[in-house]
């Protein structure tokens, strides 16, 4: 089964419930929480609050290893099958919906990554940003209306395929969707006003927790803030701030900013998949527990 929903909505409180009554292990649908080292900023579930369930994929990247949707659904996948061959439900938890369809239902067959077209594609950017959106957009204009203009990332790897390829990305119908099991879909959907304000609370908090701290921790460790998880939420504002380019005020209202146009887009995303079943309330009320297990419980036949 999985559990998706927007940021702050409780999706890993609600995992960890669902495992304890059903015998169950979770996997970790965030991309940023595969990451070690990067606990505050991604509001990692801390052991304590895993209540010894077993969990997968958090903590297994250093900050300088590449990573891509199809490695996670690779590993991810193994994951699942262990968890089944021990007799126990998986259930996948996180946000990250782009991973979550690759893992569910595939991805097709890529070329490799090509490190020096990177280098040249991600300095294009970096002189004129917005320029490579632009550039996919007359290339392959469905690849470049799937995904927002600032995700760099993902506006490199379309460029890359279409470039390497001399074609437009290989349609979904290629794709090698997960076999062997049923999947329930179910979806935290709080409040929107009531969201934003959690999540404002928590960014503020995240900040005197130490988030900052970390961040100097991390560079001290030897990550020169150039890494992936740095372009995150919380990360970036956090490293401004350390060089100067931003107050410590500003980097709080930056990332809440930020943090409520993000939920926002995870709301979008996750509304185009029918087959979710949507629960009202976070994922930590009660009545949305009791729902959910009613759920699970129909669905499994227990």
């Amino acid at each position: 089964m999985t559990i998706v929903g927007p940021t702050g909505s409780g999706k890993s409180t609600l995992a960890v419930r669902v495992a304890e009554t059903f015998g169950g292990e979770v996997v970790n649908c965030d991309s940023l929480q595969l990451y070690k080292g990067f606990n505050i900023g991604t509001a990692k579930i801390s052991e304590s609050e895993r209540h010894s369930i077993p969990h997968h994929m958090i903590d297994v990247l250093d900050a300088c290893q590449v990573y891509s949707a199809g490695d996670y659904a690779r590993n991810a996948r193994t994951a699942i099958a262990g968890i089944s061959a021990r007799g126990r439900l998986p259930v996948i938890a996180g946000g990250t919906g782009f991973y979550l369809r690759a893992l569910l239902n595939g991805l097709p067959q890529l070329p490799g990554r090509d490190e020096t077209l990177r280098s040249k594609l991600a300095a294009k950017e970096a002189r004129r940003p917005g320029h490579l959106h632009r550039l996919l957009s007359r290339l392959d204009p469905a690849a470049a209306a799937r995904m927002h203009a600032r995700d760099t990332q993902k506006v490199i790897r379309a460029l890359e395929i279409r470039i390497l390829t001399h074609r437009s990305s290989p349609p979904s119908s290629a794709s090698q969707p997960l076999a062997g099991y049923r999947t329930l879909k179910l979806g935290l959907n709080p409040d929107r006003a009531q969201l934003y304000q959690t999540l404002d609370a928590r960014t503020a908090e995240m900040f005197r927790r130490g988030l900052v701290e970390e961040v100097r921790s991390l560079l001290a460790a030897g990550c020169g803030g150039d890494e992936k998880p740095f372009e995150s939420l919380g990360y970036k504002q956090a490293l401004a701030h350390i060089r100067g380019s931003m107050t410590m005020g500003e980097a709080v209202v930056s990332t809440q900013i930020e943090t409520r146009q993000y939920a926002k887009r995870q709301w979008t995303w996750f509304r185009r998949d029918a087959e979710i079943f949507w629960l009202p309330g976070f994922g930590q009320s009660p009545s949305t527990i009791e729902q959910c297990v009613d759920l699970v419980r129909t669905y499994v036949g227990q």
